[in-house]
């Protein structure tokens, strides 16, 4: 008779012999044990030992409702016995056009056409294709180019990787499809010295730097601005005031599209069903995935403007572009009952209730003298992590080796805290708890994060 401990040694065999994980040093488990994550109930996950682990990154910025929710499984399994699948193109199916006028009903603006995909990937891929065959339809052939900032992450396919601003995972993969231009992000934390000490002024130099790079690089070739509302990579950037009304002006006098980046920050994230309606500003596409479905089956999109489809729907013009699984029936399905579950127990207002709560909580661990600074918005935070307060001093790259991947990654996790240590930039701990969570789990996390931190500085 096989007994569980068989069982959990023969999953850790197969998984070293023949999976192969998604950005992970394979070697680092040579000697260990590769989590299993078994299970998952609200907002918290569960191991192949039982052990208990409050998500505090939502899987990877995904579960917005939380795990276990067998009412989107239900939907899910109903519309899988109906209409399992078939492919949006030349044909649409009922839960893709229920979906698509619901998107379109809660994004902002003129924004109403909606065309699916599977990943986050694939949807910036998606906008980047619209733009550039939007205006050579429009006879600007030659804009083509794409501006996002500095350490930025938009993807890993091999356009997005292009417009992706993080240097070290782009080299293996060059030479990349050209076009992508970079501009410095708002991290005001570490603004240049003349910028310092106004975060508005540091807002309108970091929104006038992209109208530089346009002249630089020519306006009769850029075709659109790629921006998350508030950064992830770096560890949570959020906007300076004016910022993207500045950018907005920029783009329209320059004729370039603004693509407001929501992968991560779509959905609830930052206390809203799009990051652009909290900021203020009208995107002429939006990218989509991860939090439409919390995960519970993959989808993506875009939804861009009527404007932009107006070429797409005379004579013989086709947007040239489509993907199989696209609005797959089972995932728009899924998407319709995530989305009731939002209505039903208003996770945008309790996020909007909570992020003071969150915040503060968070702020409290402005007292160890390795955390220099807090910032985010919604459920959406980075901590800083420095080796001085008061000059902001930084590690170097192998001190941050050995303080993110030889410490804080496996003694977090080993805590009972699932999060990001990540050096993308200067190191940071991300946190992105599922939008059901409040006091209690902000409290969870601080008690982790504060024991965690505490003895990695004793250590450095």
């Amino acid at each position: 008779m096989t007994s569980s401990y068989d069982a959990i040694d023969a999953a850790q065999e197969a998984a070293k012999r023949n999976l192969w994980l998604h950005f992970t040093r394979m070697s680092a488990y040579e000697q260990t044990d590769i989590p299993v994550i078994v299970r998952g109930a609200g907002a918290y996950v569960f191991d192949q030992h039982g052990k208990r682990y409050l998500d505090g990154l939502s899987g990877l910025f995904v579960s917005q409702v939380g795990h276990g929710r067998q009412e989107i499984a239900d939907a899910g399994a109903r519309q899988a016995a109906e209409l399992a699948y078939f492919p949006l193109w030349s044909y649409a199916h009922p839960k893709a056009i229920e979906l698509a006028q619901r998107l379109a009903d809660l994004a902002p603006g003129e924004l109403n056409r909606v065309f699916f995909t599977t990943s986050g990937s694939e949807a910036v891929e998606s906008a980047w294709k619209l733009a550039k065959q939007y205006f050579k339809l429009t006879g600007h052939p030659g804009k083509y180019k794409v501006i996002s900032r500095d350490i930025a992450y938009h993807g890993t396919s091999m356009g997005a990787l292009a417009i992706t601003g993080l240097a070290d995972i782009k080299h293996p993969f060059e030479p990349l499809l050209p076009g992508g231009v970079r501009v410095p992000n708002t991290n005001f934390y570490r603004a240049p010295d003349f910028l310092a000490g106004d975060e508005a002024e540091f807002g309108r130099w970091a929104a006038d730097e992209i109208e530089r790079a346009i002249l630089r690089e020519g306006p009769e070739s850029v075709a659109a601005v790629f921006l998350e509302p508030v950064q992830n990579s770096g560890g949570c950037f959020p906007p300076p005031p004016g910022y993207f009304e500045r950018v907005r002006e920029i783009c329209d006098r320059y004729h370039v599209l603004l693509v407001s980046d929501e992968v991560i920050c779509a959905f609830g994230r930052l206390g809203y069903y799009f990051g652009s309606q909290r900021y203020r500003y009208q995107p002429d596409i939006i990218t989509f995935a991860k939090g439409v479905t919390s995960g519970y089956s993959p989808l993506g999109g875009m939804i861009a403007t009527d404007a932009l489809m107006e070429p797409f729907t005379e004579g013989t013009a086709t947007f040239l572009h489509g993907i199989t699984f696209a609005g797959h029936p089972v995932s728009a399905a899924v998407a319709l009952a995530n989305l009731d579950i939002f209505e039903k127990e208003d996770l945008l207002g309790n996020v909007r209730a909570n992020e003071g709560a969150f915040r503060s909580t968070l702020e409290k661990l402005y007292d160890l003298p390795i955390v220099g600074d807090v910032r985010g918005a919604g459920y959406f935070y980075g901590i800083e992590m420095v080796k001085d307060k008061v000059t902001r001093e930084t590690f170097t790259s192998d001190e941050s080796e050995r303080l993110l991947r030889g410490f804080l990654s496996h003694a977090l996790f080993d805590a009972g805290l699932v999060c990001r240590a990540d050096d993308r930039g200067d190191p940071v701990i991300q946190l992105s708890p599922p939008l059901i969570c409040g006091q209690e789990h902000f409290d969870e996390i601080e008690r982790i994060l504060r024991a965690v931190l505490t003895e990695a500085w004793a250590l450095i």
